[in-house]
């Protein structure tokens, strides 16, 4: 087990779009070795698929779909110690970005783990579309090896960081990666928020290989962003989900 702990980020605030909720937070990880991967969407077909109650958040008139790969560490409950076999474990997901009574976030459409404890606690908790299947995340010196496959869906790549670097406010980079929300949506649909909080990202220039990615084939993409981005790792903290109307 891991000894619980506070994540020092919650004393860092004053770089978010709006105040911290006014309440404990519910969950603590930490995220590593991320790799954010975007393509351009057509914004039909990304509309069909999101509640009508979200806007679609576009970068310099674009829509964009990001795939996500990285590994999950320390995953457990407040004041709750991590247990390695439940709270650490590789994560890829899909996701792309909406706004909701002025806050911009995250909408995920697939979160593939290895854990099925993770796959039904997010789902009975979350209400996140996780889904179990294979995935491995292995360090190849500088460099990081990713795969997973669930059903048709496939992923394998190898991303590699070069050097950190500072982006503009306005940049795509930032736009893409400083949210401090997620959105979802129950069974019975009603939408819900859920706040998290960590420090800025810490992002470097990345390379990435892609050897096969089928997880994209059902979405109507475009162009490959040029910027790959890559960060090595941040603690997060997450609250309770809130409905929304």
């Amino acid at each position: 087990m891991t000894t619980a702990k506070q994540h020092p980020d919650l004393s860092d605030r004053e770089y978010r779009p709006w105040p911290l909720p006014d309440r404990k937070w519910l969950l603590r990880q930490s995220w590593l070795n991320l790799a954010f991967l975007h393509w351009e969407i057509d914004y039909q077909d990304l509309r069909k698929r999101i509640p009508g109650t979200l806007d679609i958040d576009l970068h310099e008139g674009k829509a964009w779909i990001a795939i996500v790969p990285f590994d999950m560490r320390g995953v457990t409950l407040r004041h709750c110690p991590a247990f390695d076999p439940i709270s650490n474990f590789p994560e890829i997901n899909v996701r792309t970005y909406v706004t909701c009574n002025g806050k911009p976030g995250v909408w995920f459409f697939s979160l593939d783990v290895p854990s099925k404890f993770a796959v039904w606690a997010a789902r009975t908790f979350f209400h996140l579309p996780y889904r179990h299947g294979y995935v491995k995340i292995q360090n190849k010196g500088n460099a990081v090896q990713y795969s997973s496959e669930v059903s048709d869906n496939r992923f394998r790549a190898r991303y590699q960081p070069h050097h950190h670097e500072k982006f503009g406010k306005s940049s795509f980079e930032i736009w893409a990666t400083e949210r401090y929300c997620l959105y979802c949506q129950g069974s019975k649909g009603q939408l819900y928020r859920t706040e998290v909080h960590h420090q800025q990202w810490p992002l470097q220039v990345a390379s990435v290989d892609i050897l096969d990615n089928t997880l994209l084939d059902d979405f109507e993409i475009g162009e490959m962003h040029p910027s790959v981005l890559y960060s090595e790792s941040i603690d997060v903290v997450a609250y309770w989900p809130e409905p929304i109307g």
